[in-house]
Order: structure tokens, then sequence, then C-alpha cells
């Protein structure tokens, strides 16, 4: 297990060193430059001469991208040109939001998935398995931005019963010590400052974790239905073993295989896409940090969120290989 780990640690640097030439061919292709936006109206020819000396954008790109490597494996992601804070030191103070935010979307959807679609898989070909499908493709195909415009019309306007932006309730003087609002309530034991966080992640997590829960429901509806007619599936029932003992050691294990690969997939997905939940429920992550850097071509902000993602999603992708051995050991590679 541990070589295997090594190596796919190893794989991570050709992957993260070509994903950096093509990010900083990408970012410096991009129309305008850091200069203009950084001074906007007082863009004046001398004055954007004298940001692109002082920040080095006049240098050629070959000796520009060693120095952002260079920095780079120094663990300098650069400075935001719009905070002038350090570019890492942004992300880490808004990382706990997005995480928190992910954790509550991921908890939604794998928590109503598995066992939706399980129970479509059961009553194949009946209303429960109709109904399924049915709802799996509404919570696809419909944009996640339009469901959370719908979820605040419904939960602020009509029925206001939770709270529609922020993070928490300014007035509540809450202790913050790790920046995850609801752990920091239930670490210092300020219950109501706990509860209120947590009611602001609801909406914000239904509306990020529409699409992997229907997702997930249908892969593990197809999954399901192609196990449980499996031999070995047939002899348990065959030997009179309990409905339960078949349903959690040979089929949903079994089944689960995908399933994983799927949940890996979306959990990327979700903190790399939740600039538009951010944004429309006025969350303070780095989605929506990463949107005021788009529009104000912050290109160090650019760069340090891709290559963190990057970084995140090939540490997902090892995470799912060890679970495939944890859950089936006859996928281990010797």
């Amino acid at each position: 297990m541990l070589r295997v780990i090594g190596k796919r640690i190893v794989l991570l640097i050709p992957t993260l060193l070509g994903l950096s030439v093509l990010l900083f061919l990408w970012v410096r292709s991009l129309p305008g430059g850091p200069a203009t936006a950084l001074l906007g109206d007082r863009a004046t020819p001398e004055a954007v001469a004298r940001i692109n000396e002082l920040y080095g954008f006049d240098r050629p790109l070959i000796e520009q991208y060693f120095i952002y490597m260079g920095k780079l494996l120094q663990g300098d992601f650069g400075t935001s040109l719009l905070t002038g804070r350090p570019v890492l030191e942004e992300f880490t103070t808004r990382f706990p939001a997005t995480l928190e935010l992910t954790a509550v979307a991921l908890a939604f959807a794998i928590g109503l998935g598995i066992p939706l679609g399980y129970w479509a898989a059961k009553h194949y070909g009946r209303w429960p398995d109709h109904s399924s499908v049915v709802l799996s493709l509404v919570g696809i195909t419909i944009p996640v931005f339009f469901l959370a415009f719908i979820l605040k019309w419904l939960f602020a306007i009509k029925i206001p019963l939770l709270p529609t932006d922020g993070r928490q309730n300014p007035r509540i003087n809450a202790t913050h010590v790790t920046d995850f609002y609801v752990l920091d309530g239930i670490l210092t034991r300020e219950w109501d400052a706990a509860w209120d966080a947590f009611l602001h992640l609801v909406l914000p997590g239904i509306a990020l974790g529409t699409i992997p829960l229907a997702i997930i429901v249908r892969i593990t509806r197809a999954s399901v239905l192609e196990v449980q007619n499996a031999d070995y599936v047939r002899t348990a029932k065959a030997k009179g073993l309990l409905e339960r003992t078949i349903r959690n050691r040979f089929i949903l294990r079994n089944a689960m295989l995908p399933v994983t690969t799927t949940i890996g997939l979306q959990l990327g997905l979700l903190i790399s896409g939740a600039v538009l939940t951010e944004t429309v429920f006025a969350f303070s992550g780095i989605g929506r940090f990463l949107r005021d850097a788009i529009f104000n071509l912050d290109y160090p902000v650019l760069q340090g969120f891709i290559i963190f993602i990057a970084i995140i999603y090939s540490l997902i992708n090892l995470l799912v290989d060890v679970t495939y051995s944890v859950i089936d050991p006859r996928v281990r590679v010797q």
C-alpha cells in the first residue's frame, strides 16, 4: 500500500509541472494586463511601465516562469494585486468557509443519493425507479445559480425560515478559533453561534449539492442493478442469509467502487465550483474571492487558485485509490 501511494505521489510531479506551464501561458494571454487591472482609470503608459518593472512583468516569459516556480516551491504563491496580501494567506483565510460548505453539500448528496439509488434499484421498473430517474435528470439539468435564487425566494420571502446570505449573523458575538464557524461554536460551547452558522450553510449546501446528489443517485442505481444479479448474491440468497447481510456485505460493498469514484470527482468539483453558489448567497469563501480575481485580472490569485485546486484534486484521487483497496481487496495493486 505504501509503495502504491509513493508511486502516485511521484506521478503528481510531472502532472503539476505541466499544469503550471499551461496555466502560466494561459493567464499571460488574457486580454489586458495585470498593470492595467491594478491601476484602473489611472493606467497611463508611464504608470503601466512602472508597475510592469516593479512586478517583473516586462521580463521575458521564460524568466518570469522560472521566478514564479522558484517562489512556488518555497510556498510563495505570490501577492494579490487587489489586496496586497499573500495569495496563500488569502486562501487559508477563506478556505475553511468553502470547505465547510463543501462538507455540508457532500453530506447532503451522499446521505440522500446512496439510499435513493439503492431504493430505486430495488424497485426497478416501478414508480420509485421512474421517479428517481426523472428527479435525477431534473437535478442534473437545473443550473446551480437558478436553484440558488429559487431557494432564496422560497425561504426568504414565502417561508422565512432560513438565512440566505453570509456565514453567520453579525449580531452574534462568536469566538472564532479555527475559522470553521460550526466547529468553533462547538469547541467554545457557544451553541447559538454553532446553530446559526449551520443554518447559514443549509441553503447554499442544498444548492451546491443538488447536482452531485443527482449523479450519485444514478450511479448507485446502475451499480446496484448490476451487482444484485451477480452469482454470489444469488448464492447468498440461496443459503438463506438475512436480507440485511446480503445488502451490506454483498450488494452495497461491491457496488461502492464506481460510487466512490463519483464521490471523489464530485468533491473536487464542489470545492472548485462553489463560485456561483458563494456569489448568490454572499458567502465569503474562495469561490467568491476567485470571482473578484477574474473580474479584476488578479493574475497571482488565478494562478494560485488553480494550482491549489489541482493539488486537492490529486490528493482526492489518491484517497479514492486507497479507498478502493479498503472496499474491495481484489483491486489492490501488488
